[in-house]
């Protein structure tokens, strides 16, 4: 069976996460993605974290399966052959990817006038073009406030980059929803989208902006607890920590009959006149359900009672750091058919995620390596700007390519 995006090829003019990760995903459904560099490597190159000898895990990390070239950027020749790169002809080119917001040769109206259907989608910082990352986005709708342990004022910035991962993943959505529109009209499309607007978008899909403006509610900072349901950590006998869910009617009665605790759920109930059946009436009898069944876990090691909790469909986790599950949890190893043992020149042996989707009708693509910077200048420059082999020797010469150090 064949990749899923067999035959179309994408170009990617990227740094950081968003767009490399667009590009990674694509690349990993089996679209040919082509990722430009500058000759020292891109703003992310070096970015942590990093092994002992300096080499990025995070960039091996997004690039996998993609073509690398390095090249130029300054000089004329080596914008000119990007510019044929990305508006190589074929019904599956013409498709670029970039968060990096440069006017007079690399924007859409300069490029469309080399190739009329270019698709292009551009990701910006805000909609007025301002820089942003994650870690400034954030803050800025709010999240920060509403995290960490209740009665707290301090805000807390959330670890994992949430907004560029939503937006990477938007980025492809953009790609393909403008690529089948011009397969069913023959237009080109520019896709502009940025990452605040990604943020503020959800904001108000979560119901986050209706809720204050029709309720008048800010929300409060509420720890673990699961907001407008139940759901709560607790430490158990053994100094582990598990989170369980009761959001739904199902996982609420998994839970109470596990924990035995369903008289005394009821009682609780009438007590507080709350109809606990009811996700948020859990909400506000949160902590008093807590108080009741702290004591249950607090008897009890994870070992006790994990295998009655998975038999009873109990929704519930094990707090980890990354080096625990990594240790502990199979979903992040070699069982799982996304993951391969892959050694990686310079950075070592570890599981390396591939595509975590899988299609009926098209395999899983085995796990390619990121590349070296420029490992494929001289093929790109062969096969897609069709450049004789005496104009690409030239091109090394001149110092305006490059192919991969040592």
């Amino acid at each position: 069976m064949t990749a899923i995006l067999q035959g179309m090829r994408v170009v990617e003019g990227s740094a950081f996460v968003a767009i490399p990760l667009a590009g990674m995903t694509l690349a990993q459904m089996g679209a040919d993605v082509i990722r430009f560099d500058r000759l020292q490597g891109g703003l992310d190159a070096k970015r942590w974290p990093v092994t002992k000898d300096g080499k990025s895990l995070f960039w091996a990390g997004l690039n996998k399966g993609k073509r690398s070239i390095a090249i130029d950027l300054k000089s004329p020749r080596g914008r000119e052959i990007v510019t044929e790169i990305i508006c190589a002809p074929g019904e599956d080119a013409g498709l670029f990817l970039t968060n990096l917001n440069v006017r007079g040769w690399m924007d859409y109206q300069t490029l469309s006038k080399q190739r009329k259907d270019l698709v292009m989608v551009t990701l910006l910082g805000d909609r007025h073009g301002r820089p942003a990352v994650d870690y400034t986005v954030n803050p800025a709708v709010g999240f920060p406030q509403a995290t960490g342990p209740a009665g707290s004022d301090d805000p807390v910035a959330h670890v994992l980059p949430a907004w560029d991962c939503i937006a990477g993943n938007m980025a492809v959505s953009a790609l393909l929803a403008a690529e089948r529109h011009r397969l069913r009209t023959g237009e080109g499309e520019a896709v502009t989208l940025s990452l605040k607007d990604v943020a503020a978008a959800m904001l108000g899909n979560l119901g986050i902006i209706g809720e204050v403006a029709v309720n008048g509610v800010d929300r409060p900072k509420a720890g673990n607890a699961l907001y407008g349901g139940y759901g709560q950590d607790f430490l158990c006998a053994d100094g582990r920590r598990v989170m369980v869910i009761g959001l739904t009617d199902r996982q609420w009665r998994n839970l109470v009959n596990v924990t035995e605790t369903a008289e005394a759920m009821a009682a609780l109930g009438s007590r507080l006149n709350l109809n606990l059946a009811e996700e948020g009436a859990r909400w506000q009898a949160r902590a008093a359900i807590t108080d009741l069944l702290a004591p249950w876990f607090a008897a009890r090691r994870v070992g006790d009672f994990a295998a009655a909790f998975d038999e009873a469909g109990v929704t519930w986790s094990q707090f980890r750091s990354f080096a625990q599950a990594l240790k502990e949890d199979p979903d992040l190893s070699a069982d799982n058919p996304m993951f391969t043992m892959l050694a990686q020149d310079g950075l070592g042996t570890f599981p390396v995620p591939s595509t975590p989707f899988a299609f009926t009708g098209a395999a899983r693509q085995p796990v390619v390596p990121a590349p070296a910077l420029g490992a494929h200048t001289e093929e790109i420059l062969a096969d897609v700007a069709g450049l004789s082999e005496g104009e690409i020797a030239r091109l090394f010469d001149d110092g305006v390519v490059a192919g991969p150090k040592g």
